[in-house]
């Protein structure tokens, strides 16, 4: 189903070089917004007008966006704790 809303984003000229290299993650993340907005299959998917394929290729660039934040933030996060990790104690005497 979100494959084909990827075909309609491309047919519109709307992805960018970096999202069409992302294909699989375009199309995970456009499933999971189609779910949100109760579109369940490709007939609806064709019915859209360009407007509404806009307003879902933009939350699918919303939500990518939000999870590459947590990512980094995550990733920032384990670095601290390995540098924590690799300081020596002190000594107690």
């Amino acid at each position: 189903m979100s494959e084909f809303a990827f075909f309609r984003f491309m047919s519109l000229n709307l992805l960018t070089q970096e999202e069409i290299k992302n294909k699989t993650d375009i199309i995970s993340v456009t499933e999971q917004v189609l779910d949100a907005e109760g579109i369940e299959c490709d007939s609806k998917i064709a019915k859209l007008s360009e407007e509404k394929i806009n307003k879902i290729l933009s939350e699918v660039r919303k939500r990518r966006r939000r999870r590459s934040v947590q990512n980094e933030n995550a990733e920032e996060e384990e670095e601290e704790e390995e540098e924590k990790g690799q300081e020596s104690p002190l000594p107690t005497t």
